[in-house]
């Protein structure tokens, strides 16, 4: 199932020119940010096959990225790193990754709509939708944004901390990550504030 634009054009008819999308990706991993986007869609140029980037293989998620950002009249990009989410816990550091994804959006939206049920506080109106990324074309760009960026930004991390495979997992808790945390303990991308790190190891100052 694809999303649509009607949630936005709905909005747009009522007068609010500018409508985001936000969503993010990252709050269960072991390691690595939470990463959120925020993406204006040209109501013009919806891009073809809008979904939950969850329902999306690699290929065609790293092709509506490139969509995205060639036809989007904004795109932000926020995250909290795994040291924010250890000092707020993760439901603070997503709701600070959504502001600042917001933040850096180049134009300012009327309207946001939200995947979930706990929007953050932003400067304008703000609608939660539970099962938005399904529902909502903006919000369905705003995760696949979301997920490549944070998909990409793990790798990098692998290339640094190779001993744990996160290009493969991401940062989640697979058997071969955890097989990896009991051999080699975690290193500074892992969240401390997460079992199977909390209550065993502490991080360094």
């Amino acid at each position: 199932m694809f999303a649509d634009f009607s949630h936005e054009a709905r909005a747009i008819a009522q007068g609010c020119q500018l409508v985001a999308g936000v969503d993010e990706v990252g709050r269960g991993p072991l390691a690595g940010p939470v990463v959120a986007a925020a993406v204006i869609l040209d109501p013009g140029a919806i891009p073809e096959g809008l979904a939950d980037s969850k329902l999306l293989s690699a290929a065609r998620r790293d092709a509506l990225f490139d969509i995205i950002l060639q036809q989007g009249l904004g795109i932000g990009i926020g995250s909290a790193s795994a040291l924010e989410i250890d000092r707020l816990n993760i439901r603070q550091a997503t709701l600070l990754a959504m502001r600042r994804a917001v933040a850096a959006l180049p134009l300012s939206p009327g309207l946001v709509f939200v995947d979930g049920n706990d929007p953050p506080t932003l400067p304008c109106p703000c609608e939660a939708i539970i099962g938005g990324d399904a529902l909502i074309s903006s919000i369905a760009a705003a995760s696949i944004i979301a997920k490549v960026t944070r998909d990409r930004m793990m790798a990098r991390l692998g290339r640094h901390y190779p001993a744990y495979g996160f290009a493969g997992h991401a940062g989640y808790g697979t058997a071969k990550h955890r097989s990896a945390l009991k051999e080699h303990g975690p290193c500074p991308a892992h969240r401390y504030s997460f079992a199977p790190v909390k209550g065993v190891w502490t991080r360094p100052d």
